[in-house]
């Protein structure tokens, strides 16, 4: 019985089966750093500039989906009018999702 499980028995290289998998798992890595991270860090400093370059007089767009004109800028916080009623709102700077028209664009 001894000699069956010896015959029908293969060897195999650990060694490049570890290689191997390892191999396998930088490549998922780096597939997923290009494909993940990297353009969520980019997308990050975007909005980031977006929001440190805020000047009264743009139009905004918050991540809640309202529009208004920025009236004045504090340290974390902006004031915008949403309407003609002149209805103001205080907002976080970080609630900002784009400036649709600079203040300097916009007509007077």
């Amino acid at each position: 019985m001894y000699r069956l499980l010896e015959a029908g028995t293969t060897t195999t290289n650990p060694t490049g089966t570890w290689l191997y998998s390892v191999a396998m798992i930088v490549v998922l890595f780096v597939v997923f750093y290009f494909f993940g991270i990297r353009p969520q860090k980019k997308q990050e400093k975007q909005l980031a500039e977006i929001r440190n370059s805020l000047q009264v007089g743009d139009e905004i767009t918050t991540i809640g989906g309202i529009i208004g004109k920025v009236v004045s800028i504090k340290e974390e916080t902006a004031t915008i009018e949403t309407s003609h009623d002149r209805t103001k709102i205080r907002i976080l700077k970080s609630a900002v999702r784009s400036i649709d028209v600079r203040a300097e664009d916009a007509e007077p």
